[in-house]
């Protein structure tokens, strides 16, 4: 039951959106882009203070995927992004509103884990053909407004 609109949200609706989470983390860290991407609705959007411009559409998402991966990856460090708190503010069965905390956690090899960024997410969501679909991801650094 959410406590801003009263709206019952069924089981079922919560684990499909909790699991969109955990695989959107696993393939992002482990470099699988296009897959990534297709966690996104064709004409999904990526807002973050991180980067200077949003990224927007399936190919600019999955290139922009590849190169997180890529650039970790030089670096000699393993990246996790590591989200908790998630809350279903508001979904129907065509959309839905999610917020979350999302941690993105840095390993170099044989160092030690430290915190890149601790941020919140914001999404709206959307269900095409039985899966649950990005359409737009707003990041908020804690450092901003």
């Amino acid at each position: 039951m959410s406590a801003d609109t009263g709206a019952s949200i069924d089981t079922e609706t919560l684990v499909r959106i909790h699991q969109l989470y955990g695989e959107q983390s696993h393939l992002i860290d482990n470099g699988r882009a296009r897959e990534w991407a297709a966690t996104f609705s064709a004409d999904g959007e990526f807002h973050s203070p991180t980067y200077p411009d949003p990224v927007v559409g399936t190919a600019r998402l999955t290139t922009f995927a590849e190169r997180f991966f890529e650039e970790a990856r030089s670096s000699g460090v393993t990246t996790r992004h590591v989200i908790t708190n998630l809350f279903v503010h508001s979904a129907d069965d065509r959309s839905a509103i999610v917020h979350a905390y999302l941690q993105i956690v840095s390993t170099p090899v044989g160092g030690e884990p430290r915190l890149v960024r601790m941020t919140t997410i914001t999404d709206d969501l959307v269900r095409q053909d039985g899966r649950w679909l990005i359409r737009r991801r707003v990041v908020r650094r804690d450092d901003t407004p």
